[in-house]
């Protein structure tokens, strides 16, 4: 694994010692978990203004700006040829998420999974979905290509494509 003076290591990290990397990992990560919040509260006046359901928007541009950590971290990893820290972070981030309902319960006082709505469990079957599809090129490799990415990337994009769209039919049949 590389890790010479790539542009996008901040250069003041570059060297540094375990306790200031802790330092700005700590701050970066509370920086990251009030950005949350605010996308939230945002993201919902936003659907609101534009007339679209918060489920539908918090399933594309909601979940697409949240993920922006995991997307420059994935980008970075893989310029440095640490293949390990892209999986991990996307793999790891999807292993966890789901103990978020547990933190949710507790907070809430009251279980939260069965005031789960046709739509939440649609696309927690959707994200096992593409996460199979993934499963499936880890596990037997295809090198085959298509548009320069994997072919398990390729049916990713597009059973994504149109889990959106049936998550639009999903949701136009639960308001009704």
């Amino acid at each position: 694994m590389s890790r010479g003076n790539w542009p996008y290591i901040p250069l003041y990290l570059n060297g540094c010692t375990k306790r200031p990397a802790q330092v700005v990992f700590l701050i970066a990560a509370a920086v990251t978990l009030v950005a949350g919040v605010v996308l939230e509260g945002s993201g919902t006046a936003i659907a609101g203004h534009i007339g679209m359901t918060g489920v539908l928007f918090g399933a594309t541009f909601l979940a697409a700006s949240t993920s922006i950590p995991e997307v420059s971290t994935g980008l970075a990893s893989v310029k440095l040829g640490d293949y390990q820290l892209a999986f991990s972070d996307i793999f790891g981030g999807n292993a966890f998420l789901p103990v978020l309902f547990l933190v949710a319960s507790l907070l809430s006082g009251q279980a939260v999974l069965p005031q789960a709505q046709r739509t939440d469990i649609y696309l927690a079957g959707l994200g096992i979905l593409l996460t199979t599809v993934y499963l499936y090129g880890l596990i037997f490799r295809p090198r085959r290509q298509v548009l320069n990415m994997g072919i398990d990337s390729l049916v990713v994009l597009l059973l994504y494509a149109l889990g959106v769209v049936g998550l639009i039919a999903v949701a136009a049949a639960q308001g009704s």
